[in-house]
């Protein structure tokens, strides 16, 4: 029982000549509620990683994503490696069936024939070429153009914001004034233009221009990031030591806007997959005779009502890959942010 001492003296209530709680008990073992308050210790890394391991979407996005991207670089090739498919995307044939799907999805007791890849899965174009060869073309340059993009946009928009919030002045203003000119203009219309005028340099140039019009949001993230941080106590801290600016900027600031910065980059790949799609369905993308998914699209939008599959095949993997780089950055977005709820940590 607790004496009146004890009140008054403040010790925790409790048979008088016990423990406090948490001190190990006769013998060296810990108590059972020392046990039970034993907390693991996890870095900032350890936690992001675990949130967005938790965050199933974004697992089942990249899970969908690593399939898509081995069986495009798998089936036909790349860099002249060659691949399992027997048919090469460019190679004409003859025209069997008007061109069907010879997948067989349906089993035979529900008067299907059963599941069977057959000649030609995805069908046959009009000059007979297998169409899951040019779709898979199409896939390897989607995405090589959305990497492109994701990583130039990502550095020049890192690079401009991180300028233009640091520094006061001239450089702010000359950086966020060009910045502010390019927002302004419809970024499908300057992509237009400079897809007209470089376009048939291949999808790398393509690349380029794309990505010089979807580096902004990401800079204006960057600087507003920068802004923040810069007026901390850790940055004042070595400003007062002495510490140069670009230091500050790579040391200190830097690493407190990677959680921005990498959820606003998978965000970009997105944006360039749909970008590079409409670009090449107005006929200012990729040019024949190579293909990507936006090209296959606009060829056979008219096939739309007679052969659906030559419109469907390349649009469901656009409307996949895009689904699945958003959900990835939803999932990223959700394990930076320690104020997120939806993911436990």
């Amino acid at each position: 029982m607790t004496t009146e001492k004890d009140q008054i003296s403040g010790k925790p209530a409790g048979p008088v000549g016990s423990a406090p709680a948490g001190t190990p008990a006769p013998g060296g073992r810990p108590s059972e509620a020392a046990q039970g308050m034993a907390v693991v210790a996890r870095s900032q890394g350890q936690l992001v990683r675990r949130r967005f391991l938790r965050h199933r979407a974004a697992m089942a996005s990249i899970a969908v994503l690593f399939i898509v991207v081995v069986l495009a670089f798998s089936s036909i090739g790349f860099l002249g490696i060659p691949g399992w498919w027997k048919y090469s995307y460019d190679a004409a044939g003859t025209v069997v069936n008007r061109g069907a799907p010879t997948l067989s999805v349906v089993p035979t007791w529900l008067g299907g024939n059963g599941f069977s890849i057959g000649e030609h899965p995805f069908g046959q174009d009009d000059l007979g070429r297998d169409y899951f060869a040019l779709t898979m073309r199409g896939t390897q340059i989607s995405l090589l153009i959305a990497l492109v993009v994701g990583v130039v946009s990502t550095v020049v928009g890192t690079v401009i914001g991180a300028l233009s919030g640091y520094y006061r002045g001239m450089v702010e203003t000359v950086l966020m004034r060009f910045t502010d000119v390019i927002i302004t203009i419809p970024v499908l219309v300057i992509a237009a233009v400079l897809g007209q005028k470089y376009g048939n340099g291949g999808p790398f140039v393509l690349a380029l221009v794309v990505a010089a019009v979807t580096w902004t949001s990401l800079a204006r993230l960057v600087r507003g990031e920068f802004l923040s941080q810069r007026e901390k106590e850790f940055v004042e801290a070595a400003r007062a030591l002495g510490a140069k600016p670009r230091r500050i900027i790579f040391r200190h600031i830097l690493p407190n806007t990677v959680g921005v910065i990498t959820v606003a980059a998978t965000l970009s790949v997105a944006t360039a997959i749909l970008l590079e799609t409409a670009l090449s369905y107005l006929g200012f993308g990729v040019r024949a005779p190579d293909t990507s998914l936006g090209l296959l699209v606009s060829t056979y939008q008219n096939a739309f009502t007679t052969r659906p599959w030559l419109f469907w095949w390349p649009g469901l993997f656009i409307v996949a890959i895009a689904l699945c780089v958003n959900f990835i950055g939803d999932g990223l977005r959700d394990a930076f942010d320690p104020r997120q709820n939806r993911v436990r940590a």
